[in-house]
């Protein structure tokens, strides 16, 4: 796989706004470890790699454990997420697959649960901005570190 273009090195005025959106989300209140896993989760569902690795590895960073990580794709099955990230994790489906879902009535019943409604606007715009990172990754083919004593020839 090679990379198609860097849009940090093409494009960084344009990135900057995302950027910025980043950091004030970062600091909007909302757990980071439930940042983290809304990151992961849609990033599983578009199949970007690039992404999957960073916010995993981030993730694992800030005390998230392993047995989380990999139960993520089946959370539903799981008794290890709490009401309010699975509350998360059903909007963050819901929104990802927008054109498939179009957020279902008791999908966001359960955000309004859980999420003042200044944390919905915040999650939102969170799921919003992963999916445009994992647009960004998947179409400009970004790759993901690899160790070199990993890496295949």
């Amino acid at each position: 796989m090679k990379a198609r273009l860097i849009p940090f090195q093409v494009a960084p005025g344009s990135l900057k706004p995302m950027i910025e959106l980043e950091k004030t989300l970062k600091n909007s209140g909302l757990e980071h470890s439930l940042l983290e896993l809304v990151k992961t989760r849609a990033s599983q569902i578009n199949g970007c790699a690039y992404c999957i690795h960073m916010h995993t590895k981030d993730a694992r960073a800030s005390g998230e454990t392993e047995e989380r990580l990999y139960l993520l794709s089946a959370w539903r099955e799981s008794p290890l997420y709490s009401d309010r990230e699975r509350a998360a994790l059903a909007w963050t489906e819901a929104l990802t697959l927008v054109a498939e879902t179009h957020a279902p009535d008791e999908d966001y019943a359960e955000l309004k649960r859980h999420f003042t409604p200044e944390e919905q606007v915040n999650l939102t715009l969170m799921i919003g901005a992963i999916n445009t990172w994992n647009r960004l990754a998947i179409g400009f083919r970004s790759i993901h570190p690899v160790e070199a004593s990993r890496a295949v020839a």
